[in-house]
């Protein structure tokens, strides 16, 4: 059973922020930067398995993804678990909040995570004196909104090893946007067999065998933690799926 969030660790501020280093994001412009310096309320470390938002409560604060893995994931009554997208630096947590009340999923650490926790009555500031700002959080709700369209594509039209070849892909192409890995080194993906069954929709032995093929035509390889990119325009082969080419991505 995931566990709560451990103490804050020392506080980054927005000005040091590493994130604004990645080539792969957008940086901010000084006004933007004080006021997310001042939207901040802290910084929150969640050790691997612990629940960060639980679907059905209604939660005081947004995330934004600052280290490490995380997956969003709805339950359903007789125990099996549905995994919806994966979450990685950058990423938004909690927006769904806002709208709904209450969320509608949860979310889990994968890995090891720092958080940047943002006060959510304080969301309609950021929309009334920073609209550049609003346009970032709209455009990252389209994005997940397309991620999800193609995992939805791919549950219910791609056979086994399409699918299976398309969430490794997938992640590692997100991996590498995020630069939660190297670009120019194989991709390490810190998910279990039992994650990938849960967001394949498949039973854990079909994963198994499926990984296993994957393996031995030499696109992967199976570590003790996690699953290891080899040639991952194998893999995009296989799926039939290409990356959008995206520009600099905004952040929080």
């Amino acid at each position: 059973m995931a566990t709560t969030k451990t103490a804050s660790p020392p506080r980054i501020t927005c000005h040091h922020c590493p994130l604004r280093q990645r080539p792969g994001f957008r940086d901010f412009n000084e006004s933007e930067l004080d006021f997310i310096a001042s939207f901040k309320a802290s910084d929150v470390l969640a050790e691997p398995g612990a629940s960060i938002i639980t679907e059905g409560e209604r939660h005081a604060q947004l995330y934004t993804v600052l280290t490490g893995w995380g997956f969003r994931y709805k339950m359903l009554e007789d125990g099996s678990r549905q995994i919806l997208n994966y979450i990685l630096p950058g990423d938004l947590i909690g927006l769904q909040g806002n709208i709904m009340l209450e969320m509608q999923h949860s979310v889990e650490s994968l890995t090891r995570m720092t958080l940047c926790a943002f006060e959510r009555d304080r969301l309609m500031t950021l929309y009334e004196q920073h609209p550049s700002l609003a346009y970032d959080i709209t455009w990252l709700a389209a994005r997940e909104e397309t991620m999800l369209d193609e995992h939805l594509l791919s549950v219910g039209r791609r056979s086994a090893m399409e699918r299976a070849a398309y969430l490794l892909s997938f992640l590692d192409w997100r991996a590498k946007s995020t630069g939660a890995s190297s670009d120019d080194r194989p991709a390490n993906i810190p998910v279990t067999q039992q994650h990938c069954a849960d967001t394949l929709g498949l039973s854990l032995v079909h994963t198994n065998k499926t990984f296993r093929k994957l393996a031995a035509d030499k696109l992967i390889r199976w570590l003790e933690k996690g699953c290891e990119v080899i040639d991952v325009d194998g893999l995009r082969k296989l799926a039939g799926w290409t990356p959008p080419v995206e520009p600099k991505r905004p952040f929080l």
